[in-house]
């Protein structure tokens, strides 16, 4: 158990599963961000070539641009999801270690009275 977290540079313990989700999910939205640039850029020559079937391609391409923007929202929402699991766990078993080191602290007390 003790390989599935590390401590980081600020002293702060994280969850090896939860990083490298972090991390799967931020190359996930880079990637969607790279492409809704190039479409933006493509909508935008689009509209100013004027020409009917460009300007009819910008409804499609509009489209897949809203859709990407949909999943961006969605991936986001996931990594809040994971990190707030995960703390949450973290603080529960933080919780739960002190309280059984305080168990076996009294326990001690107790014995040599």
């Amino acid at each position: 158990m003790e390989d599935d977290i590390f401590s980081s540079p600020g002293g702060v313990q994280v969850d090896r599963k939860v990083v490298q989700t972090l991390q799967k999910n931020f190359v996930q939205v880079q990637n969607i961000l790279d492409q809704n640039k190039l479409l933006i850029n493509e909508i935008n020559q689009n509209h100013e070539s004027t020409i009917p079937d460009n300007l009819t391609r910008n409804v499609g391409l509009i489209r897949e641009l809203n859709n990407n923007i949909r999943k961006v929202v969605d991936l986001y929402a996931d990594l809040s999801s994971s990190v707030a699991i995960s703390v949450e766990a973290f603080s529960e078993g933080e919780s739960t270690n002190a309280n059984q080191s305080d168990r076996r602290d009294g326990q001690k007390r107790i014995r040599s009275s």
